[in-house]
């Protein structure tokens, strides 16, 4: 394997993390996604959206009425996904300058561990920037312990320990209670986050989750692999040792003309969280109780699902359904799987989410990309940036 002395030596170097990391120890044993933070330019509003649209629950606030004087933050549920909407209250200040700089994004991918002081330690003395020193946070439900640590552009990990605390988020933030809470529409839990970062960064940040996080990188796609007639880019996948956190990281690659990444960097401002990619045990009823809901999707030409079942075997679904929802399937050697894409959920083309449905598959796609691709650039062609 060739010797990597220098972050400058991965910019064309083939790094097996896998083959790194696979015997040891796992320093950062992770339970699971505990929430997203997004900043926002009006919590309030957005919180409706993503009940209205989504299906979330209202879950718990903080603000004015919490003894907060700088920001307000709403919290919502679905199944084991947590979202935080956060909004500045006065001009000026760190999440002023984010949501200028990016529009609305995610600032905080919050990590559930059973030891937030020791996963602080471990991250930090294998190079990670802190952001938090390991917080002890009380209130009448118990104690919480966070940490933080910086990661790709502006997004930041907080380690949460919560094993002694009951309440119904965090300390400081109350149970919030609506009469208006539609019905879920069938999401589970974080499939996993993708991140997009600058010309030659995919590798620094690979090395990054491997060296600092113990993460293992378990699937690559070159420009090959990802490409159109038109633009191409170049992704791995980082997963944690048990397989509950996985966060693909995407980098430009070159192209005829200005691929979706490329646009992306230039509509956030920097490196930060592209799509999130959310479970559900039902897609069909999922996507179409989304679509009923106003929330717009990819379009999916019909010639997609000529000779499917040629390309990806057998399947239990209905081709003539799925063909009506412009749901995307593909197989690997554990079984298939079923998504679909969201066109950008805020303002600037950036942040999207995707509904997965695994049935055996652990891939993420691959044999859909060149559609998938294909459906962003037509979106792309639309807003003048292709």
């Amino acid at each position: 394997m060739t010797e990597i002395k220098d972050l400058k030596d991965l910019k064309n170097t083939e790094y097996d993390f896998r083959k790194i990391f696979s015997d040891a120890e796992d320093f950062l044993p992770l339970l699971g996604t505990d929430y997203i933070e997004l900043y926002v330019g009006n919590a309030k509003q957005s919180a409706h959206y993503y009940k209205t649209a989504f299906g979330f629950q209202s879950l718990a606030y903080s603000g004015l009425e919490t003894g907060i004087k700088d920001r307000v933050s709403y919290v919502l549920v679905q199944e084991k996904i947590k979202l935080v909407l956060t909004t500045p209250l006065k001009k000026d200040g760190p999440i002023n300058d984010h949501i200028n700089t990016h529009g609305d994004g995610v600032k905080v991918i919050a990590l559930w561990v059973e030891d937030a002081s020791k996963s602080f330690e471990e991250t930090v003395k294998r190079g990670a920037k802190p952001f938090m020193k390991p917080t002890v946070e009380e209130d009448q439900y118990g104690q919480v312990v966070r940490s933080g640590i910086h990661t790709y552009g502006e997004v930041i990990h907080i380690f949460v320990e919560r094993k002694n605390y009951n309440g119904p988020f965090l300390p400081g933030f109350k149970t919030w209670t609506s009469d208006y809470n539609p019905q879920a529409v069938g999401l589970k839990f974080i499939d996993h986050m993708v991140g997009n970062v600058e010309w030659g960064e995919m590798n620094k940040w690979c090395k990054f989750y491997a060296e600092m996080m113990g993460f293992s990188q378990i699937i690559s796609f070159t420009d090959n692999d990802i490409s159109t007639k038109y633009t191409a880019l170049m992704s791995k996948v980082m997963s944690n040792g048990n397989g509950r956190v996985k966060f693909p990281i995407n980098e430009p690659a070159e192209g005829i003309k200005k691929s979706q990444i490329e646009e992306y960097l230039d509509f956030y401002g920097s490196a930060g969280v592209q799509h999130i990619a959310v479970a559900t045990d039902d897609i069909v009823r999922t996507v179409s109780e989304m679509k009923q809901r106003g929330v717009e999707f990819l379009y999916v030409p019909e010639t997609y699902y000529d000779n499917l079942l040629e390309r990806v075997g057998n399947i239990d679904e209905d081709i003539e359904t799925l063909k009506q929802n412009g749901i995307l399937i593909d197989r690997d050697e554990e079984g298939y799987l079923l998504q679909l894409f969201t066109k950008p959920i805020v303002d600037r083309p950036t942040l999207f989410i995707e509904i997965i449905q695994r049935k055996g598959a652990r891939s993420f796609g691959v044999g859909n990309f060149k559609s998938l691709f294909e459906a962003i650039e037509r979106e792309q062609e639309n807003r003048g940036t292709l």
